[in-house]
């Protein structure tokens, strides 16, 4: 079968020698063969079409990752199609930023999505936080926590008060590092005890308090940009009721059980502040 070098290989799939390189080193594209003697690396005529689409799913923004996943065996055109169904659905959401954005520049105070409020009672909490960096660190921080209380079976408390919940100290993006913080809260009772067995992750107690709070969907309905707007629309609320945010974070509380929860859809979501008045 034809060989050619990383120089002409690269030439023929309009990759550079050190895109190349790099999804060797991330086994994305690994040479059909490397010389022992001078660490060239060679590529056979039957990995241009593989190279070509790596070139073109780069250019839709697919994380080498997913893209990684769609040159497994499986069906690649249905992880290219959700691929794109979510970029799309990202867009829409930054469009409705952007148009909330000249509005609120133009002098327009909107409160976009209904607001609700609740009462917690103080609660103990295991927490683990940290700085990360981007969505993606962010997603990568919550499924580590998430596997974490899997492999535990910690007990409940009642909902509201006992959803999982993270608290976003401080904006999370590539310019800003959180830190992030997810909790779980458990029975006072054995607070010490649950914590004792998970000594990765930190026990306090959070007091009362009231929150505003909106309910944002399921898992994967909402991202960053449609986050900023509730968020927003949390302020202007609490600004035109006169209640004072207190130091306690943002949150996105997940609810797994009950009747405002469709398994098949993961847990829903509630963008909450906690606040006084």
């Amino acid at each position: 079968m034809e060989q050619m070098s990383i120089g002409a290989f690269a030439q023929r799939t309009r990759l550079s020698p050190k895109a190349l390189r790099l999804y060797d080193e991330l086994g994305l594209l690994t040479p059909a063969r490397v010389d022992d003697s001078s660490g060239y690396r060679f590529y056979d005529a039957s990995q241009l079409e593989p190279a070509r689409l790596v070139a073109a799913l780069r250019r839709l923004d697919m994380p080498l990752a997913e893209i990684k996943s769609v040159l497994e065996p499986g069906p690649a055109a249905d992880r290219i199609a959700a691929h794109w169904a979510s970029v799309e659905s990202e867009h829409g959401e930054r469009r409705k930023l952007a148009a909330y954005l000249v509005d609120r520049i133009s002098g327009t105070r909107l409160v976009m999505y209904e607001v609700n409020t609740r009462e917690i009672p103080a609660r103990s909490l295991l927490c683990l936080k940290r700085n990360v960096h981007g969505n993606d660190g962010a997603w990568a921080f919550g499924k580590e926590f998430v596997a974490l209380m899997q492999s535990h079976k910690l007990p409940r408390l009642e909902l509201p008060a006992g959803a999982t919940f993270c608290i976003w100290w401080s904006e999370i993006s590539e310019d800003s590092d959180g830190p992030l913080e997810w909790c779980r809260p458990v029975p006072e009772d054995r607070a010490r005890e649950l914590a004792e067995g998970l000594p990765e992750l930190a026990l306090r107690t959070e007091p009362a308090h009231r929150e505003a709070f909106v309910d944002v969907g399921y898992q994967g309905e909402a991202g960053p940009a449609e986050w900023q707007l509730v968020s927003d629309s949390l302020r202007t609320w609490a600004e035109e009721h006169h209640a004072r945010p207190i130091d306690l974070g943002m949150r996105i509380n997940y609810v797994t059980d009950g009747s405002s929860n469709d398994k098949s859809k993961g847990p829903r979501q509630y963008f909450a502040v906690p606040f006084d008045g």
